[in-house]
């Protein structure tokens, strides 16, 4: 008899397998109009941006009805794109500053990877394809650590995403050919031990010359330092990790936005394969991004089309756009589904992916009725090929409420939440 959620280990599918865990960010919402399906359950018709993903029909549901309340303004005035990447997967409010006292929330991969962190090489993998940014006014005086970070350790302390391909492959299966690895490791190791007792040895001196609000920021940045040497820890425990059986990618990332979306999305595939590690968050482009996508024709910046005032001309550039990031998604899934797994299923089988945005409609900037979908069968958990109208506003947060426990994350709450979601 296969196990169930609460007596399986943390982590694993019915079957034993590893469960993975993914969210995939996509900004400044969508032409509704084309992304919304057509009636409900499984006899539902997609809207034309899901065009590249028919073939993947009996993988996925998408949702109507999800909100993130902690998104909207509530009294702090603009700034929707820097609350959107902040809230989407924290179900948090940040506090309004484009100073040093941020303040959000842990995200709920962050929850998992807390709880799993003994069972692979990387607690989690935090991707992008925007450069690093944690500091300045970015949105209405909201931090750019808001707008450019999507996954949060805790209500402070953002999980810094990797843009570059290369450096992903090297942090994950590490530097050089397979054969040379061990001693690429065994370097690397020490030269981060060196810099850590130094660090150590000097943050004690530096300590009591400090007023009480350094002090803090220094006890955080030691709380991020202790993180580092628990990882070096590990990774000397477990070894050489193992031989992805592809080279590294080139060291620059490439100029097609298209071509770099799945790069990343190849170093996900190959993190959940070689179970270095379980969990992963893709920042696809952030809240208010204003790239131009020429390779697909729309040379204006998608931030400037989605406050599109009905024109028609920018919402079918829009859905253009739409149209492109999901072919993406459709890619990943191709992958995942043409890998088996330990149990003789795909990846895709034993995965829960979420995709979408913080906002619904570029130009109201609204937080509910959000562009989301849920992809991958959880290990059998879960029931795709349907579109789910939840029939009214319900937090995007019971959702992530209902994927911890099937990590086997026991929670109470997440965020916002208010049950753990059942109909999925």
């Amino acid at each position: 008899m296969a196990a169930t959620a609460a007596q399986r280990a943390l982590a694993t599918t019915a079957s034993g397998a590893p469960l993975r865990m993914a969210y995939l960010y996509i900004p400044n919402g969508v032409n509704l109009a084309h992304w919304r399906p057509e009636g409900t359950s499984s006899s539902y018709k997609m809207g034309s941006s899901f065009a590249s993903m028919e073939k993947h029909r009996e993988d996925f549901q998408i949702f109507t009805g999800f909100e993130q309340k902690n998104a909207t303004a509530g009294g702090d005035g603009p700034g929707d794109h820097a609350r959107g990447t902040a809230a989407f997967l924290t179900s948090a409010r940040p506090r309004k500053t484009s100073g040093s006292d941020i303040q959000l929330g842990i995200s709920a991969d962050q929850v998992a990877a807390n709880a799993v962190a003994a069972h692979t090489r990387l607690p989690s993998l935090e991707l992008s394809t925007d450069g690093v940014r944690k500091s300045g006014n970015c949105d209405s005086g909201y931090s750019c650590a808001y707008q450019f970070n999507l996954s949060w350790r805790s209500e402070n302390q953002p999980m810094t995403p990797e843009s570059n391909p290369r450096a992903v492959f090297e942090r994950l299966f590490g530097a050089g050919s397979d054969g040379e690895r061990a001693k690429s490791l065994g370097q690397r190791l020490a030269s981060k031990k060196s810099v850590l007792d130094f660090i150590a040895s000097d943050a004690k001196a530096l300590h009591r010359h400090l007023g009480r609000t350094d002090q803090r920021k220094l006890d955080e940045y030691l709380t991020g330092v202790r993180e580092i040497e628990k990882q070096i820890e590990k990774a000397e425990a477990m070894g050489v990790p193992a031989d992805p059986g592809v080279p590294a990618p080139n060291g620059r990332a490439p100029e097609s936005h298209g071509e770099h979306l799945r790069l990343m999305l190849d170093m996900m595939v190959l993190a959940f394969k070689t179970d270095t590690t379980r969990i992963s968050t893709f920042l696809m482009a952030h809240d208010g991004s204003n790239r131009s996508f020429s390779e697909i024709g729309v040379n204006e910046g998608h931030h400037n089309l989605s406050h599109h005032r009905g024109n028609q001309d920018n919402l079918r550039k829009i859905a253009k756009i739409d149209a492109f990031y999901m072919q993406q998604l459709a890619y990943f899934l191709d992958k995942l589904k043409a890998t088996e797994d330990v149990d003789g299923k795909s990846l895709l089988h034993n995965s829960m992916i979420v995709y979408g945005g913080c906002i619904a409609d570029g130009d109201r900037h609204n937080h509910n009725d959000l562009p989301i979908l849920l992809a991958g069968h959880g290990g059998g958990a879960f029931k795709p090929g349907r579109h789910v109208d939840l029939g009214e506003d319900v937090p995007l947060s019971n959702l992530y409420l209902r994927m911890l426990e099937e990590f086997g994350i026991k929670e109470k709450r997440f965020g916002d939440s208010t049950r753990s979601l059942r109909n999925v």
